[in-house]
C-alpha cells in the first residue's frame, strides 16, 4: 500500500515493539533490565530485539566479554520515534487514564515543569490545533 502510516505499521503495530522501544529510550538497555520491565516472554523479546536490530531502529552492542553480555542502544531511526510515543502516552493519559490518573507525566528535565507535544509549522512554528477529527490550520496531505 503507498500510504507512509500502512509502511509504519508495518514496522511498528505489534504492541511489544513499542513497549520495548519506549524503554530502550527511557535508558534501559539490558536484556535483563527489558524482560523485568516488561514482564515479557524471553522468546518474544528475543525475537523482538533482533527484528528491532535487523530493521534498523536498535544497535547491539557488546558491554561485557565473559560471558559476552549486550545491550541494545537505540539509533536515530528509534529516537524519531520519540515524539510518536509521547502522543501515544498523551493520548492514553488523556483518554484511558481512569480516576487514578496517568501513571507517568513527563516533565522537562531543565525546569521541571510538565512537557507535552505540539505540532507546528517548521517555517513560521504557527500551532496546528486538531478539532473535530479534521486538521486545523494550514496543513493538509500532499500526494507525491
Amino acid at each position: 500500500m503507498n500510504c507512509s502510516i500502512a509502511r509504519a505499521l508495518d514496522v511498528l503495530g505489534e504492541s511489544w515493539t513499542l513497549l520495548i522501544l519506549r524503554d530502550v529510550l527511557s535508558g534501559l538497555r539490558r536484556y535483563d533490565q527489558l524482560e523485568a520491565s516488561l514482564g515479557i516472554a524471553t522468546n518474544v523479546l528475543a525475537a523482538r530485539l533482533k527484528r528491532l536490530t535487523e530493521l534498523g531502529l536498535l544497535e547491539r552492542r557488546a558491554y561485557r566479554e565473559r560471558p559476552r553480555r549486550y545491550e541494545y542502544v537505540a539509533t536515530e531511526r528509534a529516537r524519531d520515534l520519540a515524539p510518536v510515543l509521547i502522543g501515544l502516552l498523551q493520548w492514553g493519559d488523556k483518554h484511558l487514564a481512569g480516576a487514578a490518573g496517568p501513571p507517568r507525566t513527563l516533565v522537562h528535565n531543565g525546569c521541571g515543569r510538565p512537557a507535552t507535544t505540539e505540532l507546528v509549522c517548521v517555517e513560521c512554528r504557527e500551532p496546528i490545533a486538531q478539532h473535530g477529527g479534521r486538521l486545523i490550520g494550514p496543513l493538509r496531505a500532499k500526494a507525491v
